[in-house]
């Protein structure tokens, strides 16, 4: 029996996969030969990125609150998941050997910084069900991503189990958000208030700016 929006999901995650070439800095961190500096920038980029998705999610729950309890309901559970990463970011940070005063001199990348404010943008102006689906495509690689960093973090450069948590948190799958973000595609598709064409968009466009948050900080190497 088919299911319409576990349907929909997958499709759209197979059709935004990201091209591997468009992230020079994985595979880098992967093979150990990008340096820790590289790995710094990327927790002191992450520092950034994290509680601003946080507040956008935040947001995003409360417009669709009354109107969309189900996106609401993903939102939420989203922004709780992006406050427990933002705790086991500062032992990545700590790792990485950049002490207080580095981190509070450091300048964000502006292309790193590209995807938490198109996030806030959506945030703003998109229909809430639209940017679930758009964002489960997006994490499918984000995940991906995330469990090759921690494999390698531990394999080549020698970081703890604590350390790798925040990669570790984000690499591990989640079958209770994937229900919450098929539940809230499902009730969108059944009160036709889904618009898949502006959600795919929205989902090309994320995906283009977590391509650039990669270059940007694979161009430090």
């Amino acid at each position: 029996m088919t299911h319409p929006a576990r349907d929909l999901l997958k499709t759209t995650t197979a059709d935004l996969a990201p091209d591997p070439r468009s992230n020079p800095l994985v595979p880098r961190i992967a093979d150990g030969t990008a340096p820790r500096s590289t790995l710094a920038a990327l927790a002191q980029e992450q520092s950034w990125v994290i509680p601003a998705d946080r507040r956008a999610f935040l947001h995003l729950a409360e417009r669709s609150a009354t109107t969309d309890p189900d996106a609401a309901a993903y939102f939420t559970t989203l922004a709780e998941g992006e406050a427990l990463a933002g705790e086991r970011l500062f032992a990545f940070a700590r790792a990485c050997g950049m002490d207080e005063a580095e981190a509070a001199s450091y300048e964000p990348l502006p292309g790193c910084q590209a995807y938490p404010a198109y996030v806030a943008w959506l945030a703003l102006n998109a229909s809430p069900a639209d940017v679930v689906l758009a964002l489960t495509a997006n994490f499918s690689a984000w995940g991906g991503y995330c469990a090759t960093i921690a494999e390698a973090l531990r394999d080549h450069y020698g970081f703890t189990d604590e350390a790798c948590g925040f990669f570790d948190f984000f690499a591990e799958p989640s079958p209770e958000l994937d229900e919450m973000a098929t539940a809230a595609v499902q009730a969108a598709l059944n009160a036709g208030r889904l618009d898949e064409t502006r959600a795919h968009e929205y989902g090309r466009l994320l995906q283009a700016y977590e391509a650039s948050f990669w270059s940007t900080l694979g161009q430090l190497t």
